[in-house]
């Protein structure tokens, strides 16, 4: 046989994909070590829809004073600036 064509009589064969015969494999496949390899879903949390990020610069002063204010209200810095944002909005 040419070692350029090392493959040329090999023929496909239907496979048998009942749910029985798949489930035998399965098992037999695992007692020899292999395991699933199917996707598995994403780890960890769902992504929040505040997706957005911002990396103002601001003097060290109105940073503190952002922050202590959303901490006094019990909310995000991000939350905040949408607030604040919604006012700025409403005013224009």
């Amino acid at each position: 046989m040419s070692g350029s064509n090392r493959l040329a009589g090999l023929k496909a064969r239907p496979k048998d994909t009942t749910t029985a015969e798949v489930r035998r494999v399965d098992e037999v496949g695992e007692a020899r070590g292999f395991v699933d390899r199917s996707p598995r879903k994403k780890p960890g949390r769902k992504p929040s829809p505040r997706t957005y990020q911002l990396h103002p610069k601001v003097f060290p002063e109105v940073g503190e004073a952002i922050a202590a204010e959303a901490e006094r209200l019990g909310i995000t810095q991000g939350q905040l600036i949408e607030q604040m944002w919604v006012l700025y909005r409403e005013q224009g």
